[in-house]
């Protein structure tokens, strides 16, 4: 059995309800912008680097709301940032301060298009014939 993952390439769609800019930085985000970066419980991830997780690289604590219970990993005070906040925040546009999370081709997107579109391409068949 074959599989794939494929999360990031549906956000720049037009059925996708982030937030313009959201998906604005991911079609201009270039490949040297993406970097594997820490969640807040250690595990590694890819995000587009923008101010916030500069700060985050560079040490820094960002204060958050009162914990959401989202992981069970999670302790509250010891973590540098609230991933659920940073999430929340760049669906709804806060591309500066918010977590921009994608995978490693998210470089890639040059253009908001349909759902039925990125699914023609990624089974390599024209729109018409899904």
């Amino acid at each position: 059995m074959d599989g794939v993952q494929v999360a990031t390439r549906f956000i720049p769609t037009e059925e996708c309800d982030a937030d313009i800019r959201l998906k604005e930085s991911l079609i201009h985000a270039a490949k040297d912008d993406i970097a594997i970066v820490k969640s807040p419980v250690g595990m590694p991830g890819r995000a587009i680097m923008n101010p916030f997780m500069q700060h985050v690289m560079a040490g820094e604590k960002i204060p958050h709301s009162p914990c959401h219970r989202c992981l069970a990993k999670c302790s509250p005070g010891e973590i540098p940032y609230c991933i659920t906040d940073k999430l929340i925040a760049a669906v709804k546009g806060d591309v500066e301060n918010g977590l921009l999370f994608c995978g490693a081709k998210a470089y890639m997107a040059d253009k908001i298009e349909t759902v039925h579109d990125v699914i023609a391409d990624l089974f390599g068949t024209e729109p018409e014939c899904i």
